[in-house]
This record gives structure tokens, sequence and C-alpha cells, in this order.
């Protein structure tokens, strides 16, 4: 039974995912925490890098760790950008870093396994939140002790919330 002045609870059904900034994301280059982000999401690949430990697949990954990647992939499809090899007039993928985990070798092969699903850039499970356009650095001033600091505040987290003001 519903007592009067009770309201219910946050509604989490909706809950959009965390923004990060550019700063945030570079900390996580490190092959036991491995972050990327590309076409304003941030992805975790650290369970990636566990399950390809090793593998040389995994290099150019591990290259552009903490960075954005956004010009490996087509925005319209989100898939890895494609090319005409110019030597075998075949569609390809555009990859001058080298062959990286998921993606099909240039030439069928026997030992090539694609029994991994979806490859890792389709597939929505290792997203983490959304990489900020833009961030603000906020002063906040302490005028008792004089103590001051500054935080850097991403805007778009404000204004998915209802806010008119980022301060």
């Amino acid at each position: 039974m519903l007592r009067r002045g009770l309201v219910a609870g946050p509604d989490f059904e909706g809950f959009q995912r965390r923004y990060f900034t550019p700063a945030e994301v570079a900390e996580h280059n490190k092959p036991e925490d491995l972050w990327v982000s590309y076409l304003d999401s941030v992805y975790d690949l650290t369970p990636l890098a566990q399950e390809y430990k090793g593998n040389l697949l995994l290099k150019p990954i591990m290259e552009v760790a903490g960075q954005d990647i956004s010009h490996w992939f087509d925005p319209k499809t989100r898939d890895i950008r494609k090319h005409i090899d110019p030597l075998t007039g075949c569609l390809r993928y555009r990859i001058p870093r080298g062959r990286f985990v998921h993606v099909p070798p240039q030439l069928p092969r026997s030992d090539w396994a694609n029994d991994f699903g979806k490859p890792w850039w389709k597939g929505s499970n290792y997203e983490v939140g959304r990489l900020s356009a833009k961030t603000r650095n906020i002063r906040i001033i302490n005028t008792l002790t004089s103590q001051e600091h500054t935080l850097e505040g991403v805007p778009e987290h404000c204004r998915s919330r209802g806010a008119s003001n980022y301060i």
C-alpha cells in the first residue's frame, strides 16, 4: 500500500552510459587495462587482450591502446574501412597497421578460425561509455581557506540529464 508523500525511486531503465574524456581513455593504455575509443564510443578491450595474449594479431591494437581509432572505421557502416585491392581487384579491409584480431586474412587459409561469433568492433559487449566531444574545466575555490581545485567536466553528461547550465 502506497503512503502519501512517498515518491517512486529512480527509474534506471533508460539510464545512459557514462561519458569519458579523451584523457581518461588515454590512462588505459596497458595490456592489462586496454581501452580505445572510436566513433564517439569507448571500449574496454582488456578481455580481448587477455584472450589473445601473446598473439601477433593483438599488436596493432596494443599500439593504439588509450587512443581514438575512429579513422579505422567507416562512420556509415560502423565496420572497418574497405578499399579495392589494386592487385586482385577485390574489396578488402583497409588495415595500414597490419591485420589484427578478428580480421580475416587477405587470401584463404586453412588455419584461420572464424568461429568467434561477431568481431569485437561489431558487438556492444566491450562498450563502456561514450566519448566526450568537448570538456570544460571547472574551478572550485574555497573562499574560507583559499584552496583551489580544477576539475575537468563533460558538458554532454549534464545536458543528457536535463541541466540547463553545466555549473
